[in-house]
């Protein structure tokens, strides 16, 4: 029955993280170019920067190479400050991105799939995670654990926006899960966004 929970439905997932970041990169590099242009040289440095983390994210996601492992998030849902500092055009426009998201889209945060078993988006306060203090399976690699989440009940399956987890980390979230739910906890899985 949790194994329902990680079958992935058909879904419109539009470009794909891989496409969207590489052309954030082509704007930053096309906003970098018209700056530079206007003589405002020192200006056109910060963009070109986050032209390149753009371009190696897009890189790094792209399917035949898909390494989340490029923005260090740990087994306990947090960056280290060397990736906070590298990725922060990323990381900062991801945030932005999700507020921005949540507050145009009026779409549920979660689902329950079966009796104690959630899927949904990332919960970024205690009001967005499902009753119950569920334990949570974090499939995101750009965005931490939210600290309303305790690391004995979280469990980082670091996997970049609109790619799936590995065979071994599905069945290692699956075992996980259903330990959880034998201790009559409920279970949280999500990614970035609420697409069910």
């Amino acid at each position: 029955m949790i194994m329902q929970g990680f079958r992935r439905r058909p879904a419109k997932m539009g470009w794909g993280i891989s496409r969207l970041i590489g052309l954030k990169a082509l704007v930053l590099l096309s906003a970098a170019y018209f700056v530079h242009g206007l003589g405002m040289k020192l200006l056109a440095l910060p963009l070109v920067y986050a032209c390149m983390i753009a371009l190696l994210v897009s890189i790094a996601s792209h399917p035949s190479i898909d390494l989340p492992l490029l923005l260090g998030k740990t087994s306990s849902g947090s960056f280290p400050l060397w990736s906070w500092i590298m990725f922060s055009p990323f990381l900062l426009f991801i945030h932005l991105f999700m507020l921005f998201r949540r507050f145009v889209k009026n779409e549920p945060l979660y689902t329950e799939i079966a009796d104690g078993v959630y899927v949904g988006g990332w919960p970024s306060s205690v009001e967005r995670l499902p009753p119950g203090e569920p334990a949570v399976i974090d499939c995101t690699c750009e965005l931490p654990r939210s600290s309303t989440v305790t690391e004995t009940s979280y469990l980082c399956v670091a996997t970049w926006d609109t790619r799936a987890p590995q065979p071994s980390q599905i069945e290692s979230a699956v075992r996980w899960a259903v330990r959880k739910r034998s201790q009559n906890k409920p279970v949280y899985v999500h990614c970035a966004y609420a697409y069910i």
